[in-house]
């Protein structure tokens, strides 16, 4: 049982099944609320609601939005506090919210703002939701171009999780999703990261790697839960990566979440040996295994200024003071590392050198 500070909490309720429409079903029934409603994208309307339709009440209702993080805004979520308001959905509603990222973070959100909050379970289908984004009460949508930007913590009331889903996958969402179990171990196990694989990477224990990932992000999220401190670690390579995906966000050299920040941990990684302690040795590693992986993006010089500057927004920095959690080793990291425009320029150049 693991002993909490003054600001640490006890996480929501993570199920793991083989059988997400039977074990669905059953967390549900055990559950008081007046309506349910299902919350998808388009590609998991297709793909993914029908493995858990059966699992469903009758009288359950569905709203399914435009797959996309460019869909993941204000527009969609009114629509959807819209539908919540058409049907009479009240405060003993639930909510599932059935998908990636993008759907966990935006249906939770709007869960949790709809009359001032009403509970939701997510159902992550992607590797990234299922090891990284359906945990941990982080809520929220991309405003303006900034990703993230408006957003709450809220917890689930569960989070269910089925190997099930990534038969739907393609490879590239796939890979997508692995870059944060990459990052897992980079921040928090060398012995995990050491166990992980490059080569033949698709083919591994889905479940094993799924359940070590949750159990990393679970332990350092209940210890923080607002990301006052420890929790800023899990944004290693996220906010460079989280540059990349914005400024490429609407063009044709768009970027999924996993390849931004497989991006992000290399120039992260140089910028902890410049700044964090990280050795040379291990620089090289982390470069050779990431692009081993996921290759080299190629973008322009006259780019970089303005991804640079993007950092500038990034959520984790104070006033103009930027801040980075950057690795002291690989399996430890440290955080509030205040790193200048200059030195994340250094840092993207020799990204594009290598």
């Amino acid at each position: 049982m693991p002993i909490f500070g003054r600001n640490s909490i006890a996480l929501e309720t993570i199920i793991y099944t083989h059988k997400i429409a039977q074990d669905l079903g059953n967390y549900i029934s055990t559950l008081n609320f007046s309506k349910l409603g299902v919350i998808t994208d388009t590609n998991t309307e297709k793909f993914c609601y029908p493995l858990i339709k059966d699992g469903l009440p009758e009288s359950h209702l569905h709203f399914s939005f435009m797959a996309g993080e460019a869909n993941k805004n204000l527009d969609t979520c009114s629509a959807i506090w819209q539908w919540m308001t058409d049907e009479g959905f009240d405060r003993k509603t639930l909510i599932i919210n059935l998908g990636g990222g993008v759907t966990g973070d935006m249906g939770g959100f709007c869960a949790a703002t709809y009359k001032r909050g009403v509970n939701f379970i997510n159902v992550p289908t992607t590797l990234l939701s299922q090891v990284d984004a359906s945990v941990g009460g982080k809520l929220g949508i991309d405003f303006n171009g900034f990703k993230n930007h408006i957003g709450v913590f809220t917890q689930p009331k569960a989070v269910i999780i089925s190997d099930e889903f990534l038969e739907t996958l393609p490879e590239q969402e796939l890979r997508s999703g692995y870059a944060e179990v990459i990052k897992h171990g980079l921040i928090r196990s060398e012995g995990y990261f050491n166990c992980l694989k490059t080569e033949g990477w698709q083919n591994q224990n889905w479940r094993d790697i799924i359940e070590r990932s949750v159990s990393i992000k679970k332990e350092v999220v209940e210890k923080d839960p607002k990301e006052s401190g420890l929790r800023k670690i899990l944004n290693f390579g996220h906010t460079i990566g989280h540059a990349f995906e914005s400024f490429y966000l609407d063009s044709e050299k768009h970027l999924l979440h996993g390849e931004a920040i497989a991006i992000g941990m290399v120039c992260e990684a140089f910028l902890s040996h410049q700044k964090s302690g990280l050795s040379a040795s291990e620089l090289q590693t982390i470069q050779k295994i990431v692009i081993s992986i996921y290759g080299k993006f190629d973008f322009p010089q006259e780019d970089i200024a303005e991804i640079v500057g993007l950092c500038a927004h990034d959520k984790k920095n104070e006033g103009v003071e930027m801040k980075f959690s950057l690795l002291n080793q690989i399996g430890k990291c440290d955080f509030n590392i205040p790193v200048n425009k200059e030195e994340i320029t250094q840092a993207i150049q020799l990204y594009k050198t290598i």
